[in-house]
């Protein structure tokens, strides 16, 4: 095989590995617009996983800081060892408390690290849809010094 058709095999190969193989999402504001109108953390978890019973368990994980100088963008880390078939984000700060719902698959790492914004301080609340039908959710506090949706 002579250089230039080896440089182009792999630069090829290069290409295909950062191609997902198995790629879908769903729009959920499209599909349950309900999600997102809810103005609490119960009224948007039934209305996106129904009437379920959640279980509070240890093995969802979520850092925040205690203290937040501005509410414009405040940092959530939040991952899971369930077997997640969605992972979803809600805080009870704001008007609207969905913040994401992520779709997994068995490749993903189910870490996630995200900056929301969050008018007063609050309670942010994870819920994992796992692949055995069951709701579980962990949650966390946060004080936000200066709020940070006016503008």
């Amino acid at each position: 095989m002579n250089r230039r058709n080896f440089l182009t095999f792999a630069g090829s190969l290069i290409a295909l590995s950062v191609v997902p193989m198995n790629l879908r999402a769903s729009d959920y504001r499209k599909l349950k617009p309900q999600v997102w109108e809810a103005h609490t953390i119960d009224d948007a978890t039934k209305a996106l996983y129904g009437v379920k019973d959640v279980i509070e368990t240890d093995k969802i994980k979520i850092s925040v800081p205690k203290i937040n100088s501005s509410g414009a963008s405040v940092p959530v880390k939040f991952e899971t060892s369930l077997d997640a078939k969605t992972v979803a984000l809600f805080q009870d700060a704001n008007p609207e408390s969905a913040v994401a719902v992520y779709e997994t698959n068995k490749y993903d790492l189910q870490k996630y690290d995200v900056k929301i914004k969050m008018a007063e301080s609050g309670t942010i609340m994870v819920l994992v849809e796992a692949k055995d039908g069951k709701i579980y959710m962990a949650k966390a506090t946060t004080e936000v010094a200066a709020g940070g949706c006016e503008g």
